[in-house]
């Protein structure tokens, strides 16, 4: 390898020529690679090389050898430009004269490359390469014709006259070469484009579907560029004759060609009215055969009218994919007729009944264009379809529903009825949907103010307290009625809104949902003080006319408010017990803990509506507990052991699970979120301070996810990021990270300036096997699978969260079971008969089980999944004891096993 570098030259020299008088081997051919690379190889080696290299090119027949030769002289050609002619004429004169479709493929290749690097071919070599050429070479270079410097004028020639070739391929490939060179926009002269219109036009029948679906491109990409380079009534005339052509060519025998022949409909910028009217019936229209369209001779007036209905074809398809590309088609021309958008709306509403959801959703879109556009006029024949799909099992389908409502504008009493009662019924049927569908019905009633107030008036008595002063608003349908009702006021309309003031009293014993659901319009304090001023304002209605809250709800209210004050005053002392511990005081920072979990015990001791913050402070408690007993193990001047803080090793296992239920068990603002997701950092920075205990790897790539999750929220609330974060950031900025970094970040991190800024939902479950207990056990039969019969309460419960039951017997292996969302999907609560296989040979046994819900950010090791679930599980229910006999007659279990 490095003799060739001498100085002289003569062995290298002689070297080649021996391999010139040889046969090629593949070790002679990396010889030689190394020598081309070689900057110091001299130029009588190079020439020798290449000598050897093109004469093997004509005498070999290995095509592997040949193969790596292609290889070498492209390099060659690469590195000496000078040699770059001698070589292309070489590989061209193989390129013609080998029978072999991959080496004829590979040598055009190797051409094209030189091409790009040298201006040694003009348009006449490229000609004559393709006339030349078989036909596998001609459809290679028809397709990798923008490799070679070729005028575009001669290209659109050459192009042309290969839509004539008797090989069909080689005809498509021509077509979307001419589609290609139609988007550069070189082409400007009117006749030729013209002719090239007709040609694709011409070849729109061809025989083989491969070359339709390429003609029905070429005829779209060409004829919209025929159109914009016509003047005056030429422009719409050529128009309206490409989108005939194309909507011809959707009654195609191919499922791609009718597929093609929307999507080129749908890129349609202008035509008449009637043709797209006639797309929508399948007999001929009127104004069709009044006004002067293409084709209306006695001759072609069939062909011409053979587009009718083109669209009903198309969404009657029995191929979901066609009706898929029609239902786009129709979205995009809706755009250029409001008399379309009407007559359209018969065809969509009944696409929503279609078995593919793709094509249901799609309809949907197009009616939210429409309703944008104000082009969507509904009727009532069109609202149980429409309406339906607001109890599609699909979730996309449901919330396309909700935007066409938020954006539609209904045109009397009757339609507006018919969508609030639509989606009471989806609240009920779908308990994860109600803030969206509250989030709807608030936009429905400050766009149909009137409306509303008729509808309020008449079921106001359903929404007044019972005579037990028991308010309903967990009903969805009062709920619906009161958000319906506090948006009136909004209407932009001059006279006095007629709503009844007391519903503005109740609305705010339901302000947390209501701030839910308009979390985008405005804060909860901006809707609290709007609806006590509503509630104070004075109404020409002949209703209630009190103006405070009813005495039970103002109690509740202030009650739910001086709880969360009290423990946010709680939360403000985390700041002070987290520098105590700093400074190793330790034990007056859980002295001051252990206070203030008396003070929770109290406060949870009173009945509240937001008992879910009330058991978020517990775990929050719990966390400070195992934060400062860790922070102790890291001062240089405590002996840890004095204080009986415990193993390190077991602090962080139970810090890590209780980190894990409070994140994925409580769902709150993104404030809370931020501050569970910085705990959760900063118990990473601790494994990272110590690698003998876990693997640094995998928790730098875990910090790295949580850090990227930070971010998102910061910039999605707007909210600056902590100190401890920024630091953070510059250690994952770092390859490698360095102790000194992760000490600091370790430094930055604190407990201050946290609080609950409302309402928290809790995810919960409460699990029991009923009758069953140690003295009424269930009966088994040893070796065989038991059912066991358990009745489950769910609450808050995310619906992209599964959950598992997890069933144990002493150390024997776990077994889980997936329970189906089909169990609880319109109930928060649900019996079941849950499966257990692996009884044992035993009289009696306990069964210890509960209920988990998957975390979807902690993945399981594959190794320990077992067939269960696939993420780690935060357990919603503690581990109840469910007792087995394999004896009927047992009256009392001894020890179980």
């Amino acid at each position: 390898m490095e003799q060739p570098a001498t100085s002289s030259g003569e062995p290298s020299q002689a070297s080649s020529a021996d391999a010139s008088d040889e046969t090629l081997t593949r070790h002679t051919l990396t010889s030689l690679r190394s020598l081309i690379i070689n900057p110091s190889s001299p130029v009588s080696l190079i020439n020798s090389i290449l000598e050897t290299l093109t004469r093997h090119l004509r005498l070999s027949r290995d095509s592997l050898i040949l193969h790596h030769i292609l290889s070498l002289l492209a390099e060659l050609a690469h590195r000496s430009p000078d040699r770059s002619a001698v070589i292309f004429q070489a590989v061209r004169s193989f390129s013609l004269s080998t029978e072999s479709p991959p080496l004829a493929a590979e040598s055009l290749d190797t051409l094209a490359s030189i091409s790009e690097n040298e201006e040694i071919c003009d348009g006449s070599f490229f000609v004559s390469l393709c006339f030349d050429s078989l036909p596998p070479s001609r459809l290679w270079l028809l397709k990798n014709a923008g490799r070679f410097r070729v005028r575009p004028y001669l290209l659109f020639t050459v192009f042309l006259g290969f839509t004539r070739d008797p090989y069909p391929y080689v005809r498509k490939a021509a077509l979307d070469g001419l589609i290609s060179l139609s988007r550069s926009g070189a082409i400007e002269d009117h006749s030729l484009i013209k002719g090239c219109y007709h040609r694709a036009v011409e070849l729109s029948g061809d025989s083989e579907a491969c070359v339709r679906v390429a003609a029905v491109q070429t005829v779209s990409e060409w004829g919209q560029m025929l159109a914009a380079s016509a003047h005056g009534m030429d422009r719409m005339k050529w128009s309206n004759e490409v989108f005939i052509k194309l909507c011809s060519m959707a009654r195609d025998m191919r499922v791609d060609v009718r597929v093609a022949a929307f999507n080129a409909i749908e890129k349609t910028k202008m035509v008449s009215v009637g043709l797209l009217l006639q797309t929508l019936s399948k007999k001929v229209l009127d104004i069709m055969k009044e006004s002067n369209y293409p084709g209306q001779g006695s001759r072609e007036q069939k062909e011409a009218f053979a587009f009718s209905g083109a669209l009903v074809h198309g969404l009657e398809d029995e191929y979901h994919e066609v009706r898929d590309a029609a239902c786009c088609s129709m979205q995009k021309l809706t755009a250029l007729s409001s008399q379309f958008s009407g007559e359209a709306i018969n065809l969509l509403t009944d696409m929503l009944n279609d078995d593919s959801m793709a094509v249901r959703l799609h309809a949907l879109e197009t009616m939210q264009m429409m309703a944008n556009r104000g082009h969507l006029s509904l009727k009532v024949l069109h609202m149980h379809m429409f309406l339906g799909s607001l109890t599609d099992s699909s979730s996309l389908i449901r919330d396309a529903v909700r935007q066409v409502l938020k954006s539609v504008k209904l045109q009397n009493m009757e339609l507006f009825r018919l969508s609030v009662y639509g989606l009471i019924e989806s609240m009920k049927s779908y308990h994860q949907d109600e803030i969206k569908n509250l989030s709807v019905l608030f936009n429905l009633g400050r766009n149909h103010g009137r409306f509303t107030e008729s509808l309020i008036t008449k079921v106001f008595n359903e929404i007044e307290p019972a005579s037990d002063g028991k308010l309903g608003f967990d009903n969805a349908r009062v709920s619906a009625f009161l958000m319906l009702a506090i948006a009136a006021p909004l209407c932009h309309v001059k006279n006095r809104c007629k709503i009844p003031v007391p519903i503005f009293s109740y609305a705010v014993t339901m302000l947390g949902r209501i701030s839910s659901a308009l979390v985008d319009e405005a804060d909860q304090d901006t809707l609290l003080a709007y609806l006590t001023h509503c509630s104070r304002s004075s109404n020409d209605h002949e209703m209630h006319s009190g103006n405070l809250l009813p005495s039970h709800a103002k109690v509740q209210l202030e009650a739910d408010c001086q709880l969360l004050k009290s423990m946010n005053d709680m939360f403000s002392k985390m700041g002070s017990i987290w520098s105590a511990v700093k400074l190793g005081h330790i034990n007056k920072g859980l002295r001051t803990l252990r206070v203030c979990k008396g003070e929770l015990a109290i406060l949870a001791s009173e009945p509240s509506g937001i008992s879910a913050s009330v058991a978020f402070a517990e775990q929050y408690l719990r966390i400070v507990k195992l934060l400062s007993k860790i922070y102790i193990h890291f001062l240089p001047t405590v002996n840890y052991c004095n204080y009986r803080v415990g193993n390190l090793d077991l602090l962080l296992v139970k810090l890590e699970r209780r980190l894990r239920d409070i994140r994925h068990q409580f769902i709150g603002q993104p404030k809370e979120e931020l501050h569970i997701l910085e705990l959760i950092l900063f118990s990473y920075v601790v494994k990272l301070l110590l690698p003998e205990i876990c693997c640094c790897e995998i928790t730098m790539r875990k910090l790295s996810a949580v850090l990227f999750q930070v971010e998102h929220l910061q910039e999605e609330a707007c909210m600056k990021p902590s100190s401890f974060v920024s630091e953070l950031e510059k250690i994952t900025a770092s390859t490698p990270c360095h102790p000194s970094l992760l000490r600091k970040a370790f430094s930055h991190f604190s407990l201050e300036k946290f609080e609950l800024s409302g309402r928290l939902e809790y995810a919960s479950a409460e699990l029991t096997v009923p009758g069953n207990n140690s003295e009424n056990p269930l009966y088994f039969v040893c070796g065989m699978p038991v059912a066991i019969p358990i009745k489950v309460k769910l609450g808050s419960i995310p619906r992209q969260r599964r959950l598992w039951l997890k069933m144990t017997i002493g150390e024997e292996p776990t077994e889980f079971l997936y329970l189906d969302t089909k169990l609880y999907a319109d109930s928060t609560r649900f019996s079941y008969s849950a499966p257990f296989y692996r009884t044992p040979k035993v009289l009696s046994f306990t069964l210890r089980i509960s209920i988990g819900m998957e975390c979807m950010s902690e993945i399981i090791d594959a190794a320990s999944r077992c067939g269960g679930p696939r993420y780690e599980l935060t357990f919603l229910t503690p581990e109840m004891d469910a007792y087995l006999s394999s004896e009927k007659s047992i009256h009392s279990l001894g020890t179980g096993v």
